[in-house]
């Protein structure tokens, strides 16, 4: 490639011992900042573009999009089109937000620019993974570009194998680790983390944490040293600052309308309309005074001004009184509610209620056909446990579009993790299983309602989880050196807090974490306290659902898929199945039965009813029957030979039917007795290896009441040659034993 045409500017780090580049100037560069991220084969090219706003949205548009196209790693998607399709794969979903929740509280508040990241994994080698290589990148675009931006962060993955800690691991480490976390952190603190782990003890997901921060920070050199070489002049951004006079006013108004007390309401919809209540008699008494009224910016101030008020308000009283919102101290959980087999029809069902946040989560059991099917970087994908939570407008309140959003996706991503690790391996329960977590009210901590609902769902259904599962979320409050950390936060504590960190685990250790910071970052000390206070919480809500539920049901559900799983000879297996797929959609269609064969000769039944399942069992057994001594069979003649006729007396079974073996009386030609295609009953005489003789003669006897005797069944002696030469002599038959009978 010839450099000096594309000239870029290129650096580079080391971390976890393989170097990462970083470089910008070659592509992309009419956007307002491009950057080339490379680890080993794997390439993200990672763009930011901004325009300035028509007007005030309420809030700061960013949009992050993560995508993976097929090319990078030679392939060519599977869909229909043949291309990557417009709506997002679940993983590139899970990884924009991976990229958005870290950046998104170091620009500056106010910022009136749309701004779009876009990062695109343009090559993939299979080892390195993409997606901290992207958050990295956006990171290092939004350095160079014009944007404010009070970074840099980097990302990372940490594992754990062998007891040990590793950074970024491949693919093939990853399934040998009993720790997988993606973590962003700043010079001095972290910033955003997501993971699961094995059953791990919270201090040794900390350490994890300190270890990974500190391996990253070549990282933040880098990106640091790329903003020096290549970066562009940022834009000037004041603050827009609050009318001193309209706030004091403001804040006298809503006094007087009794904020204090609003904020006091321990339920969450009469609260809100109390909250509402105040601000508008603020607005009205606002445009009642002769000083604003027909001032427009400051009537539409107030009810913002309204708002940071009752943050300030409510977060004071949490550091000096020790009181929430709804009256509780720091450490304590909602009252809980559990009632288990909800619905009469489904597999598994529980409803979970912890104060004002309420979820049905309902478990479905199916066969193997109804595993997940995914086009991905790798290969194709199957998953046999999806957890799809819901969150629908009723539950609070609202009148919104019906669509699944990002932040549906994430939180059920994040219970599906907390829960993978306690069910049982596919071979001991090989049913695929979808959990869906309807949201029916929410104040606070939903999607750890879905992993408690969803691991008493599970056990409703019969599911042998190896432990039940609880999850709750933690907040902060931080005001300078004071910190507090809130157990089992509501709605409001999370917006008005600075962090919202979910842990779900067993008794025996955490399995998914999910941290959101709203500050430039977080020591790992208050991580350690946030997550010791967690689990004395998690510990609570473990014996609260023990109360309700102590252990997976010993049975399924009578509505729930039926299964056994039989061995075959694998030589049967292309009979089972028949020309075309003739015999296996037989059994279906008889059945309704769903039949999984593994090449090895295993063959995994799945059918609606008991009864479904033993007919197919045995539809799929006739293929692999073995003929038994002594037993009559109704057999097809296949070949009519001069020595007597091969019958098949059972699928892919044939048997020798000798000449004398016929009929009770002799028998000159084995034409004269058997026809081609015919069926005829014989009794199977001798098995010898792969060799059965059968036949006909003795069923003909014992129809005429002489019982069957093997003696007289037995193969008569081979004759010397001579013998046999004399005998044809007399019986004028030639040696191959055909008559000279013209």
């Amino acid at each position: 490639m010839n450099t000096d045409i594309f000239s870029p500017t290129r650096v580079k780090a080391l971390v976890g011992g393989r170097e990462v580049v970083f470089e910008s100037g070659r592509l992309a560069n009419q956007a307002d900042g491009a950057v080339w991220i490379q680890c080993g084969g794997t390439v993200v090219l990672v763009t930011v573009c901004s325009q300035p706003l028509g007007s005030d949205k309420g809030f700061f548009p960013l949009t992050v999009e993560y995508s993976e196209k097929m090319y990078a790693a030679g392939r060519i998607p599977g869909s229909f089109f043949r291309r990557e399709i417009g709506r997002p794969s679940e993983r590139e979903t899970l990884v924009s937000r991976l990229i958005d929740r870290p950046i998104r509280p170091l620009f500056p508040k106010g910022l009136p620019e749309d701004v779009q990241v876009l990062a695109s994994v343009i090559s993939a080698d299979q080892e390195n993974e993409s997606d901290v290589l992207a958050l990295t990148g956006a990171s290092a675009t939004l350095m160079i570009s014009s944007l404010p931006f009070a970074g840099p962060v980097a990302g990372g993955r940490i594992g754990r194998l062998n007891g040990k800690f590793v950074l970024n691991p491949s693919f093939e480490q990853q399934a040998q680790c009993d720790l997988n976390i993606i973590f962003a952190a700043s010079r001095d603190a972290l910033t955003m983390v997501e993971g699961d782990a094995h059953f791990l003890s919270e201090d040794v997901i900390i350490d994890a944490l300190e270890w990974g921060r500190k391996e990253i920070q070549p990282l933040i050199d880098a990106q640091e040293q790329l903003r020096v070489l290549c970066g562009k002049a940022k834009m000037s951004f004041t603050p827009s600052g609050d009318n001193a006079a309209l706030v004091e006013r403001v804040a006298e108004l809503a006094h007087g309308a009794g904020i204090e007390d609003a904020l006091r309401v321990p339920d969450k919809l009469p609260r809100k309309n109390a909250r509402k209540a105040v601000k508008a008699k603020v607005v009205e008494a606002l445009a009642a005074d002769p000083e604003w009224a027909g001032n427009e910016n400051a009537l539409k101030s107030a009810t913002e001004i309204v708002g940071d008020l009752e943050k300030k308000l409510v977060r004071a009283r949490i550091i000096n009184e020790g009181t929430r919102i709804d009256g509780r101290d720091a450490k304590s959980v909602r009252t809980i509610q559990i009632q288990t087999g909800v619905l009469p029809r489904a597999h598994g069902s529980a409803l979970f209620r912890r104060g004002e946040t309420k979820s049905l989560v309902i478990t479905t059991l199916g066969s193997s056909t109804d595993e997940q099917r995914m086009d991905s970087l790798t290969g194709d994908v199957t998953k046999r446990f999806m957890l799809h939570y819901n969150f629908p407008p009723y539950c609070v309140g609202e009148v919104k579009p019906v669509r699944v959003s990002r932040r549906e996706i994430g939180h059920g991503a994040l219970a599906e993790k907390s829960l993978r690790p306690v069910l049982p391996s596919d071979t001991d329960f090989p049913f695929t299983l979808r959990v869906v977590a309807e949201t029916m009210e929410s104040n606070g901590s939903s999607s750890m309602a879905a992993v408690c609902g969803g691991s008493l769902s599970l056990m409703d259904a019969g599911v042998p989880v190896s432990a039940p599962v609880a999850g709750v979320a933690m907040g902060l409050i931080k005001e300078g050196d004071t910190v507090v950390v809130l157990t089992d936060i509501l709605g409001d504590e999370d917006a008005l807090g600075d962090m919202d960190f979910k842990i779900a685990g067993t008794a025996e250790g955490v399995t998914g974490v999910q941290m959101d910071i709203k500050v430039t970052g977080l020591t790992t000390d208050i991580m350690r306290a946030a997550m010791r206070q967690a689990r004395d919480a998690r510990m609570h809500i473990l014996d609260e659902m023990a109360r309700a539920l102590p252990a997976p049901r010993t049975e399924l559900s009578r509505y729930a898929p039926q299964h056994t799983e039989i061995f075959v000879n694998p030589d049967i297996i292309r009979l089972i199945i028949g020309p075309g797929g003739k015999n296996i959609k037989a059994i279906t269609a008889a059945t309704g039965a769903s039949v999984d064969i593994e090449d090895s000769g295993r063959v995994s039944i799945f059918a609606p009813t008991a009864e479904a399942l033993e007919k197919a069992r045995e539809m799929v057994s006739y293929y692999d029957q073995r003929p038994d001594i002594g037993k009559n069979y109704s057999a097809k003649v296949r070949k009519i030979l001069e020595l007597g006729v091969i019958v098949e007396v059972l699928p892919n079974v044939e048997a020798l039917v000798h000449v004398s073996q016929l009929d009770v009386g002799r028998v000159e030609a084995p034409g004269d007795v058997a026809r081609l295609g015919e069926d005829m009953l014989v009794k199977v005489i001798e098995i010898n290896g792969d060799r059965i003789r059968a036949s006909r003669k003795a069923v003909l006897l014992e129809e005429q009441g002489t019982p069957w005797n093997p003696e007289d069944t037995a193969r008569p002696p081979r004759q010397p040659h001579s013998d046999r030469v004399e005998r044809h002599d007399r019986g004028g038959r030639d040696k191959r034993g055909r008559s000279d009978r013209r």
